[in-house]
């Protein structure tokens, strides 16, 4: 294996001439600078990972931890993250489970941004309290080495509830998502919180998970119960799609006339099933860059403030006016 030795003996410098210039530093004339890169080039040199990383105490490495990686969900944010730490000469690794936290303590990423209901807010305060740094998507903690990048979850499920309330509806239902999930519990907190405002209206909560079956478990119910129109607000598109799986499949109830339904997260595959879903939109790549914004910065010792993801309402047919059919 070529070492900084052969290095310095093939461009006729010292070894710590080589170790300056292979890690940038201003002490090294650019002549020389390129002089010790072209004999790195042709003895094929390739640097010590483990080496660099003692020396520099960087890895330049992002790591990003998400709970799983099911569903339609993550490629969009993945994608925003990825461009951005791209563009700041970062490289993103993506982990999930608690075998790869041990990346973190040891110091094999430069930062962490964090969408994993399964990493408790108690470990992540100790790696902070140890000088690491993070972004999080999916809960609030106050810290100087924690940011906060988080959905607007207040307000996009109060504008999906008033939809269907303006739109006459007024026996409806929620499909919650899974225990321990920050966003399903701001979303669900949000839609109670529009219903009590309503008096008169029939309310049901069924259990969810976030995923197509936990949807399609809902839609069951709901259509045995069926006397009247209702509307169903699934906190998240997935469970969404459960429900027309099993609406179109099972039953003769027809979305958007008995049955209307609203999602979140606007994903690619409820832009086009039909009728097109009503759902709450927000920009998933927008979401990834700027939390990975925040944490460069966060490691590069500027200010940051916690930001929220705006959201909006698109209408889809799959909510029309409620009738009496």
């Amino acid at each position: 294996m070529v070492s900084i030795k052969d290095i310095a003996k093939r461009a006729g410098v010292s070894i710590s001439t080589v170790s300056y210039a292979l890690n940038g530093n201003d002490k090294v004339t650019k002549e020389t600078a390129a002089k010790i890169l072209q004999a790195a080039e042709e003895l094929n040199y390739v640097p010590h990972a483990a080496a660099r990383l003692l020396k520099t105490k960087k890895s330049n490495m992002i790591g990003i931890f998400l709970t799983d990686f099911e569903g339609n969900f993550y490629g969009n944010l993945l994608q925003g993250v990825k461009e951005y730490v791209s563009s700041k000469g970062y490289d993103l690794l993506v982990c999930s489970g608690p075998q790869s936290r041990r990346l973190i303590s040891e110091r094999m990423i430069d930062g962490a941004i964090i969408l994993d209901a399964t990493f408790s807010d108690e470990e992540l305060l100790q790696y902070a309290n140890n000088g690491h740094k993070a972004v999080v998507l999916d809960r609030e903690l106050q810290h100087p080495h924690i940011n906060q990048v988080l959905l607007d979850n207040k307000a996009g499920a109060t504008l999906a509830i008033e939809h269907l309330i303006e739109q006459g509806h007024d026996n409806i239902y929620a499909v919650s998502g899974p225990a321990g999930s920050y966003d399903a519990l701001q979303r669900l907190r949000a839609v109670h919180q529009a219903i009590e405002r309503v008096p008169g209206l029939t309310f049901t909560v069924l259990p969810g998970d976030f995923t197509k079956s936990s949807g399609e478990a809902a839609a069951q119910r709901i259509a045995a119960e069926y006397t009247r129109p209702a509307a169903v607000f699934c906190l998240n598109d997935e469970m969404a799609i459960g429900v027309y799986r099993y609406i179109r499949t099972h039953t003769d109830l027809v979305i958007g006339k008995h049955i209307h339904l609203v999602g979140f997260d606007n994903t690619e595959l409820a832009q086009f099933i039909e009728p097109r879903l009503t759902t709450i939109d927000y920009s998933m790549p927008k979401w990834g860059a700027l939390a990975s914004e925040q944490l460069i910065k966060m490691l590069g010792g500027e200010p940051v403030e916690n930001e929220r993801i705006y959201v909006t309402l698109v209408q889809g047919a799959s909510v029309t006016a409620a009738t009496g059919t």
